[in-house]
């Protein structure tokens, strides 16, 4: 990300959000960067629904080592079922991961121009392979092409970080996040925002 947006992005936020403003002053500028291995940025993903970050780093430790680091959608598609069943994928996943490969193989998914796209059109594009829905979709927006405007509405731990910074007693629905994001003039930037709403987790 250029540091003119982020510093506009910033400004924006604080002048705006009391809480997002001491969040930014404690955690320091934003560090998302776009990421071109879209493949991986998506397998990645798949592997980390549902699940905690230290039980997903584990999977993808097994399986990038099993692969020696190199993975593509050739070497998913080529690998029987139950050996990516045996590196900790359940048998759900392992579906996933062979449909988006073999719709990237075939070319009903190609990533050639995606920077032109719409979130909209993106978005529908990656939710023709299964078990990629919104979340997923989502956090390829935010953590691949860094689309400033993305608000992950149906991520834990936004909705988690909104409870405990906005004063919720309880998990706020969607909606309620949506509703904090606009009476806090997030828009353009909710990407930047959630990025801290996560910090604020740790």
């Amino acid at each position: 990300m250029k540091s003119n947006e982020l510093n506009k992005a910033l400004l924006h936020l604080s002048q705006h959000d009391n809480k997002l403003q001491a969040l930014i002053k404690k955690h320091g500028h934003c560090n998302l960067q776009p990421k071109r291995k879209y493949f991986n940025a998506l397998l990645d993903s798949i592997i980390s629904q549902q699940l905690s970050v230290l039980a997903a780093r584990s999977i993808n430790k097994k399986l990038y080592g099993y692969f020696n680091g190199t993975i593509n959608p050739e070497i998913i598609l080529n690998t029987p079922h139950q050996i990516l069943r045996s590196l900790g994928l359940s048998n759900a996943k392992v579906k996933y991961v062979k449909d988006l490969s073999e719709k990237i193989l075939n070319k009903s998914i190609t990533f050639r121009g995606i920077n032109n796209k719409t979130n909209i059109q993106i978005i529908e594009l990656l939710t023709t392979v299964k078990g990629i829905g919104i979340w997923t979709a989502h956090m390829f927006l935010i953590f691949s092409l860094v689309r400033l405007d993305i608000l992950p509405v149906n991520d834990f731990g936004i909705r988690k970080a909104v409870m405990l910074n906005y004063g919720f007693t309880y998990l706020p629905s969607v909606q309620e996040v949506t509703d904090i994001a606009n009476i806090n003039n997030w828009s353009p930037y909710e990407t930047i925002a959630s990025w801290y709403m996560w910090r604020s987790l740790e």
